[in-house]
């Protein structure tokens, strides 16, 4: 390929990723965002979607510039005046890697919440684990380094020239872009070895605390799962069925729509010992194929209506699954269409996460059942969920969702049914049910 051609194709890459990657005037939302998670401790959700897209957004642009750079290394081989175009084009986009990667790297220095949550691994955006370290250890690499700094001499000895070889080739844009990332550039050793030493300080800390989560993450999962699977004695006749029979399924299902936050219980269930109040166990109701092509959602398969979490993971299940307790309450948000659309959308991007055995609401790599009802209406309209002590972890329990949907007004009581032996109830009468099986008056 002529090096013409070349040129215009880093160009255009150079062009397409330069405003996506991070900059400190345009993120004052994410900024502001990381300092009110830092004073709590954890991001909400829809923090946590704003610095997902923004991270995302970065390591897309940031594997467009490698590519490019990798690319264009085997053509800087002369001193012409096509050489220092491309030198300058490869200069630029290493330049803005280190700016852009320097801020997000101090970023998550300052708050080491964003540095936990950038770690955390999310399918949603093809992040895996540790990326942010990953990211870290890259900038930290004495190899790296020191490729700069040369780069960055030669480019200072030749300024003149490669900015008149740009202006020749016609990217006199870039000309500015060039002179907006000198005073980032970094020309101390104190600095470059501070940051390598820095890196090599935060592995060896990390590796500790890696291993201590990943021991007591498989400690919950074997006792969870075996928990989820044991039944009370004494509490149910043998081989006795859910009290919601076929014929009371079908009623409820019929009566469903989209968007419905499904609260449920099992009678005998092991982990109703565990777990505060009443009820104990949430999912979340997409409805049928009819209703989804409605509201603009994604195809699924006609058999799905819900999405649940179990200790099986986060899947899409068909109704019949969800309905098999013994006791059941339908709350219904009050959304408009575009906002209830946007809710399932988000419920339906964490299809497929591990379950979360350790139940930590702060991250979003596993969840359980209510943090897919928490992460797909929370800050959706006028939609908030506060998290609270649960077992000594900030957690929201189904009984806790329950409250706070119905003291803030953001959902409606639709019906309920097997609270003390109830039978189905719709309306006002679901609504005084359930506010006595929360042990408390309406």
């Amino acid at each position: 390929m002529p090096k013409t051609e070349i040129i215009q194709s880093a160009w255009r890459t150079l062009q397409a990723s330069y405003c996506a990657l991070p900059k400190r005037e345009t993120l004052s939302q994410e900024l502001t965002d990381a300092l009110h998670a830092q004073a709590r401790g954890y991001y909400l959700p829809d923090e946590d979607e704003r610095l997902r897209e923004v991270y995302g957004r970065y390591l897309s642009a940031r594997a467009g510039l490698w590519t490019m750079i990798h690319e264009l290394r085997p053509h800087l081989r002369d001193d012409h005046q096509e050489d220092l175009c491309l030198f300058g084009l490869s200069f630029c986009a290493a330049s803005c890697l280190m700016r852009s990667g320097s801020f997000l790297i101090e970023l998550a220095k300052e708050h080491p919440v964003v540095w936990k949550k950038l770690d955390e691994a999310e399918p949603r955006f093809g992040l895996s684990r540790k990326s942010f370290t990953r990211v870290y250890a890259n900038l930290a690499s004495p190899q790296w380094m020191l490729r700069y700094r040369i780069a960055k001499k030669f480019y200072e000895q030749r300024r003149e020239d490669i900015h008149r070889a740009l202006h020749e080739a016609s990217l006199d844009p870039m000309i500015p872009w060039l002179l907006h990332e000198e005073p980032y550039f970094e020309t101390r050793k104190r600095t470059i070895w501070s940051r390598i030493l820095s890196y090599r300080l935060h592995s060896l800390t990390r590796r500790s605390s890696s291993g201590y989560e990943k021991v007591m993450f498989h400690l919950f999962r074997l006792s969870g799962c075996a928990i989820a699977e044991m039944k009370q004695p004494l509490v149910k006749p043998r081989k006795a069925g859910k009290r919601l029979t076929p014929e009371i399924q079908q009623i409820i299902s019929e009566k469903l729509q989209p968007g419905d936050i499904l609260v449920t219980r099992h009678d005998d269930a092991m982990s109703n010992l565990f777990l505060p109040g009443f009820w104990p166990h949430a999912a979340l109701y997409l409805g049928t194929q009819s209703q989804r092509e409605t509201l603009g959602i994604p195809s699924l398969d006609s058999t799905i209506a819900v999405i649940e979490a179990k200790k099986d993971g986060v899947k899409f299940r068909p109704i019949s699954e969800t309905l098999s307790v013994d006791a059941l309450v339908v709350l219904r948000p009050r959304l408009s269409t575009v906002d209830l659309r946007e809710a399932l959308l988000r419920a339906m991007s964490h299809e497929g996460k591990l379950y979360d055995f350790v139940f930590d609401f702060r991250q979003a790599e596993r969840l359980v059942c209510t943090e897919v009802v928490y992460r797909a209406y929370h800050g959706i309209g006028t939609c908030h969920f506060e998290l609270s002590q649960c077992g000594g972890r900030l957690a929201l329990s189904a009984q806790d969702l329950i409250k706070q949907a119905l003291e803030q007004k953001l959902f409606e009581v639709e019906l309920c049914f097997g609270i003390k032996n109830q039978g189905l109830a719709r309306g006002e009468q679901a609504e005084l049910q359930l506010w006595r099986s929360l042990d408390r008056s309406p």
